[in-house]
Parts: structure tokens; sequence; C-alpha cells
């Protein structure tokens, strides 16, 4: 058991939080202003190699483990969880469901340009009667000749208006409930494929998310992902990864509202001393301190424990449980120690605190955290 970064990964951190601290963060809060997708600092993600960090070189990927990808995730969540989301949607939902479940020739045709950053991905599950309920897919699939037809639709889908890729989710035979779900890789301009509703959001409002329309969507046979009737695996193996990135971007935001809220306290001054001073308030600090800590350590051993290639899924529910309630913690204390000034937009904690409440919800909700980690535990 080792509890230190390899050099590798140290080298990640410094190496991201340069490009965050001088690419993504002075943009943050425009894009969140204005609602605008960074097209710009995905590019640049793309050239710094952000966007492929856990796959391996010969399909262009960085070549790194699921450390350094959720160490990328929280320096990039740590400015901006616009951002860290958009890492995340594309190499958790959409980039390992095809490594993992894809064919070679799949992988050689789809890979290169996701893990390159030449192409974005996405991850088409939820829909308007199925959300936390997964199984209750409505979107469907037949195949008809060399081909399978699509219709239905997906809301919610991160990336969904700027991805080139989507791995989605379809019911092929109802009659067999989660074993009648497949899983289907569409592309951006197939027939009968269009973009719905973009939605006007509380919080992450630089991240594209958006309704997904399939009307007799015709996609080639080949494009199937797995086997007929393994889409429901697909959809939950793919989830226990996408946790650790979304563990990852909570953990960002909590450690970038506290290292702001800092900042703040060493320099405001109330009743003749600083902020920093005041022992009931350096309380909060250090309990805000232990619980990004403790977040920490989950998400990072949830991270070993797959690239090992050990049993994950209950310690990256966890790691999400208590990361995102960490976020929204903390992110509520710092408003609150910035007092007045943290209720307006001239400082971050107010867009971190709106950015962290998603955290609890999408993903699997935490209540379906407890589900899954109280079934590891006393059997389902």
């Amino acid at each position: 058991m080792n509890f230190q970064l390899t050099k590798e990964q140290e080298f990640v951190r410094k190496m991201v939080r340069e490009f965050a601290t001088n690419e993504v963060e002075p943009l943050a809060a425009e894009i969140d202003q204005e609602h605008r997708f960074p097209v710009e600092t995905v590019e640049k993600m793309a050239k710094y190699g952000l966007l492929g960090v856990p796959f391996p070189t010969e399909y262009e990927g960085a070549g790194g483990d699921h450390i350094s990808y959720a160490i990328t995730v929280e320096e990039l969540s740590r400015v901006c969880a616009s951002t860290g989301v958009i890492c995340s949607a594309h190499t958790s939902l959409c980039c390992w469901p095809i490594f993992n479940w894809g064919n070679e020739e799949q992988k050689k045709k789809y890979l290169p340009d996701l893990l390159s950053g030449r192409k974005l991905g996405a991850f088409g599950l939820t829909e308007p009667g199925a959300g936390t309920d997964a199984a209750g897919q409505q979107t469907r699939a037949v195949l008809e000749g060399d081909n399978w037809v699509l219709n239905g639709s997906k809301v919610f889908i991160t990336n969904g208006g700027y991805a080139d890729t989507f791995v989605v989710m379809a019911m092929t035979d109802k009659s067999k409930g989660t074993r009648g779900i497949s899983a289907f890789i569409v592309e951006k301009g197939d027939e009968g494929f269009s973009i719905g509703k973009t939605e006007d959001k509380l919080g992450i409002c630089a991240s594209s998310t958006t309704e997904l329309i399939f009307q007799n969507c015709k996609i080639p046979q080949d494009r199937l992902l797995g086997e007929v009737g393994q889409g429901f695996k697909v959809a939950m193996s793919t989830l226990d990864g996408g946790r650790i990135g979304i563990a990852s971007q909570a953990l960002g935001i909590a450690q970038g509202a506290l290292d702001v809220t800092v900042d703040y306290m060493k320099a405001r001054k109330q009743f003749g001393k600083r902020l920093s001073d005041m022992e009931a308030l350096r309380f909060d600090v250090a309990e805000m301190a232990t619980r990004i800590e403790a977040a920490r350590l989950l998400i990072y051993q949830a991270a070993d424990m797959k690239d090992k290639h050990l049993a994950y899924g209950p310690k990256s529910a966890m790691a999400k449980l208590f990361a995102a309630e960490t976020a929204m913690y903390v992110t509520t204390k710092c408003v609150q120690l910035h007092g007045g000034y943290g209720y307006t937009k001239d400082y971050p904690v107010e867009r971190m605190m709106r950015d962290a409440k998603i955290t609890e919800i999408y993903e699997g909700t935490s209540e379906v955290q407890k589900i899954v980690i109280a079934a590891s535990v006393l059997g389902k």
C-alpha cells in the first residue's frame, strides 16, 4: 500500500494545474455567464493530451492510469467544473465503453479520433421517463436488413450539442427487461439523428446539456457495441467508472472553493483582525480540509482498484457519494465565509456552489450510490 503519487502522477498534476490556471480559469466566469461551450479550451485540452489520459498509446491515448485521469478532472474542476465534466463525460462515458466493449475494428475506427481529441464523445442513457430507473428505456432499436433503426429520445446528455460520437442505449427486446437493452455507436450526421433542446441549468452552465432525438435513425449493423442484450451491462459498468470522474469533479470544486476562501480569509479583516485568525472560522477550515482529503483518498483508491482490475463498483459509489456531499458542504460553507461578497458573481464561490449541486444528481444520485453501497454490505 503506497499513499504517495508516482513521479508521473505528480507531473500530471503540475501540468494540468498550470494548464487550468493559464487557459481555463481566465474564461471560467465568462463562459458560465454566457452559457457558452468552451470550444477553444477543448481544442487546447486535445493538444495537451487531456482527452485520452487512461488509454494506451496504440489508440492515440496518453498511456496514463486512472489516478492520473482523476487528477486531471480534479485539477480542471478546481477552476471550472464545466470544463471538468466535458473531459469526464468524454473519457469515462464514451471512450471507455468503446475501449472495453468494442471489437478491434470499432476500437481502431473510433478511439484514435476520440482519444486524440479530434472528436468529442457523449453517452445517451437517460430518457424523459427513465432517469434513475435506467431499466425503463423507451428508445427502441429494430434490425431491418443490414441496419439498425432507432426511435426515441434521450435527455440531459452532457456534451450533446458538440459531440461527434455517441454511445447510446436502446431497447431491442422489451419482453426481456434489462436483458433486452443493447448499446450502439451513433455518429453526428447519421440519418434520422438530431439534437433537440439545450437545457438552461442552475450550474455547469458552460457544459452543453441537450436532448438527443432519433426518428427512424438508421445506422449500420456493425455499430452494435458488445452483443445484443448486453446494453444494460455496458451502461452499468460504464457508470461505475464514470463515478470516479464525477467524484473527481466534486473534489476539484471543493478544493477550488477552499483555496480561494483561504486567500480571502487571510486578506479580509473584521473587528480588527483577519478572518484567518478567528478560531471559530479556523475550525470551519479544518473541517473542510479534512473532508476534502478523505474524499481524495477514496477517489484515488477507487481509481487504483480500477487500474488493477479489482471489483471497484462499491468503492466508486462511496467515492462519488462522499465527494459530492463534500462539495456541497464545502462550497456552501465557503459562500458563508465570504459573507455578502460570496453571494455575488464577483467571487467564484457563488459559481462553485451552483456547480457542486449536480454532482449529487448525475451519473447516479446520492440515493443510488447508497443503494449500491448497501447492497455490497448487506447483499441484494
